[in-house]
């Protein structure tokens, strides 16, 4: 099985601009991602695709793979699938850049999934147990069935703690996606979706399409750089 990691790479990020390129221990963060992605040894070849030339030469200049897309995407997965079109893989894995503390085991797990002809894409979680990131809608919480399939994303507390006599696991979506070529390109073929428009939660689409999400669980992936605060917490992990 042929597997190609994608980073898509946008520059002009609405809550942190910049923030790929910002450093963090002496390196930025999308090369933090890149080096990463590469050290588990899991693929074929892993390339960033981007609309930015500043990051495309910050990767490039120091010996990676990346491709220009065009800049206008409503989505990360919408710009791999762009990068995807020529390239020959069975799965294709989107890490995205701002997930500088990228491991194998969970990407392994991953791509387990797919030894499984019915499973069309997969995405990671993991147990989020502070109350103040559980009720953060940066943090992006998800359910899944007894099979581990997803139910429902949202930005939301979910679920809802109505019955407070029972333990409550909580979820947080982790933004590393697997596919298999045909459903990435499928999901560029449909319109925005209505929940993924209101939840500005992209992953939404494939559930209003009919297409099942299998959701791997792993322990801990450290920190997606979506604020600048979420910057000084990768710098105190690192």
């Amino acid at each position: 099985m042929k597997s190609i990691a994608l980073i898509p790479a946008r520059y002009g990020a609405t809550r942190f601009k910049g923030k790929l390129m910002a450093e963090l221990k002496g390196k930025s963060v999308i090369r933090h991602t890149y080096d990463a992605t590469v050290a588990t040894g899991l693929f074929d070849e892993v390339i960033v695709a981007t609309d930015s030339e500043i990051i495309f030469n910050e990767i490039v200049s120091h010996g990676g793979k990346a491709v220009m897309t065009t800049g206008e995407h409503e989505s990360g997965t919408d710009r791999i699938a762009e990068a995807a079109q020529n390239l020959q893989a069975d799965v294709i894995v989107n890490v995205q850049g701002d997930t500088p503390f990228v491991k194998k085991e969970p990407l392994e797990k991953l791509l387990e999934q797919f030894e499984h002809p019915s499973v069309q894409v997969g995405s990671l979680m993991q147990v989020l147990n502070d109350e103040t990131l559980i009720a953060d809608p940066n943090y992006v919480k998800v359910c899944v069935d007894k099979h581990m399939n997803a139910l429902f994303f949202s930005r939301s507390v979910i679920p809802y703690p109505r019955n407070k006599a029972i333990p409550i696991t909580y979820y947080e979506h982790i933004g590393v996606y697997a596919f298999r070529k045909q459903a990435l390109i499928d999901f560029t073929t449909w319109p925005v979706s209505p929940l993924e428009d209101a939840e500005k939660v992209e992953c939404l689409r494939f559930l209003e399409n009919g297409v099942p999400m299998r959701m791997v669980v792993t322990d801990f992936m450290g920190v997606e750089i979506d604020t600048p605060e979420d910057l000084a917490r990768a710098e105190e992990l690192l």
